[in-house]
């Protein structure tokens, strides 16, 4: 079994070109898209919920990994995109992405050669492979064919 783990930002949503904590909070829902205070629109990429069911309909553990500055914010996006209820953990804090996943490891007393990543960022996937988790770098929002393929 492998455990998941997600980046946020440029891989599970568009936070308007930029990162959550470059936003404009509080966030509100205007004729179907979410939008913060600057009206720009935060954008789930298209195959992240099925994706997502797919994993739990499969049992998998599902993680977040995010460094961000403005941890609130983040969580607040996954509660209005109504994602947050996939997740077993949320490491959401600004840190490197080598202490996320230490406390990933314990909390879930896995390998981290059993555990598969998924980021937009190269410096966070270079990071975990040294750890030794398998890391899939995302480009222009995670696709499900990138995770299904780790299904067993």
């Amino acid at each position: 079994m492998k455990l998941f783990v997600f980046d946020l930002d440029f891989t599970l949503w568009d936070a308007g070109g930029t990162w959550c904590d470059a936003t404009n909070p509080p966030y509100y829902w205007s004729n179907g898209a979410l939008l913060d205070q600057s009206n720009s629109e935060i954008e789930l990429y298209p195959d992240v919920i099925p994706l997502l069911e797919e994993l739990k309909r499969n049992n998998q553990k599902i993680a977040a990994a995010s460094r961000t500055f403005e941890p609130g914010w983040a969580q607040d996006l996954l509660h209005l995109f109504d994602i947050d209820k996939y997740f077993d953990l949320k490491e959401i804090y600004p840190s490197s992405k080598i202490q996320h996943f230490s406390k990933i490891k314990k909390h879930f007393g896995l390998n981290y050669g059993d555990m598969v990543f998924f980021d937009d960022e190269h410096r966070n996937i270079h990071e975990v492979v040294e750890l030794g988790v398998e890391a899939v770098w995302v480009d222009d929002g995670l696709r499900k064919e990138q995770v299904f393929r780790y299904l067993k």
